[in-house]
């Protein structure tokens, strides 16, 4: 497993350390600081009834911020539903992302300057999905690339394994990254594939597979950054495995992990926390302390509350709002449900 720091924020790996500028490693922070106290927001938002659907984050931000921070602004980013803080660090405004949680249209709209799709809530459909889109680069000769994430759980899916198959036939500039939190939903990662790693099921579909340390962040900024340097080369596509943990539940709809999780597993990957470690590496450089981590923790409850205010503005969504955008002339069927629907939003 590829690591550069260990749980004590030593740095174990010097070869492999990523040219990152003190600047590039205080931001690493900052966004990852931020992250955890959205996410600490956003639980409490949805069990206030302000929220809808909703997936925590916690303990998965090296994975999904690091992989993120390796990216180009014109890359294109094809999330499960556990990923929306990479869109917001790539430019998703954080009011949309609360109107996405709430299922308002809006939340789906990407502004014009941001290549990606909403969150796919289908088990690993993007997978093909960002096939396609590497795909679509590569044809295009555009040297960016297609990243998409998936779950331990989204690579038992067929459209895992015909996603990297077909990015490997046709070397699309894809990243496949499998964020393995142990358990998917509940099942743990043994029982959903009797292979080592998942990471090694890239041998099946010809293209490199890495297994890294998804709570450390500089390894992770380091395998991605490489794997978009081989990919834009026309060296084809990376499946990279990342193994991580999500402190909370599956999602807040009612999942319960004490049913499926003991005390000392939780208390183990506590140990590894991805901000813990960073911060002590960072502390170590004299770049970091408590009173900058503060400012961030004070900025981001203000950021949030004012975005939840400009959410709050919306309207709430009408089905006939949605019914409206779904296509440029109505089927006849849903012509008659559209007045149907009309007539009962009118009493």
């Amino acid at each position: 497993m590829i690591q550069i720091l260990d749980e004590e924020g030593k740095v174990v790996n010097e070869d492999a350390m990523p040219d990152l500028s003190d600047d590039d490693l205080v931001e690493l922070m900052r966004r990852m600081v931020y992250t955890r106290v959205l996410d600490q927001r956003s639980i409490a938002l949805n069990r206030q009834g302000r929220l809808g659907f909703y997936a925590p984050t916690a303990g998965q931000e090296a994975s999904q911020l690091g992989s993120q921070f390796a990216l180009e602004k014109e890359d294109f980013i094809l999330p499960a539903y556990r990923d929306v803080p990479q869109l917001i660090w790539q430019g998703l405004p954080l009011y949309q992302a609360f109107l996405f949680s709430r299922g308002h249209y809006h939340g789906n709209q990407m502004p014009d300057d941001l290549n990606a799709l909403s969150p796919q809530i289908i088990i690993g459909a993007q997978i093909t999905q960002a096939a396609g889109v590497a795909l679509g680069f590569k044809r295009r000769d555009k040297k960016n690339v297609a990243i998409t994430y998936t779950g331990d759980g989204g690579a038992s899916q067929g459209d895992f394994y015909e996603g990297i198959n077909f990015a490997g036939a046709y070397k699309a500039p894809a990243i496949f990254v499998v964020q393995n939190n142990q358990f998917a939903i509940s099942v743990p990662v043994e029982q959903q594939s009797a292979a080592s790693t998942i990471a090694q099921k890239s041998v099946a579909a010809g293209l490199p597979g890495f297994l890294v340390d998804g709570m450390d962040v500089l390894a992770v900024y380091q395998v991605v950054k490489e794997a978009r340097e081989r990919a834009v080369n026309g060296d084809g596509p990376t499946l990279i495995e990342t193994m991580t943990y999500r402190y909370g539940p599956h999602t807040m709809a009612g999942d319960d992990p004490t049913r499926y999780r003991t005390d000392d597993m939780d208390d183990e990957w506590e140990k590894k926390d991805p901000i813990v470690r960073f911060r002590k590496f960072l502390e170590g450089k004299d770049l970091w302390s408590e009173e900058q981590e503060n400012e961030v923790m004070e900025k981001a409850k203000e950021e949030i509350k004012a975005a939840v205010k400009k959410a709050d503005k919306y309207e709430k969504q009408k089905v006939t709002d949605l019914m409206s955008i779904m296509y440029d002339e109505l089927p006849a069927n849903l012509e008659e449900q559209m007045e149907e629907y009309k007539e009962k939003e009118s009493k």
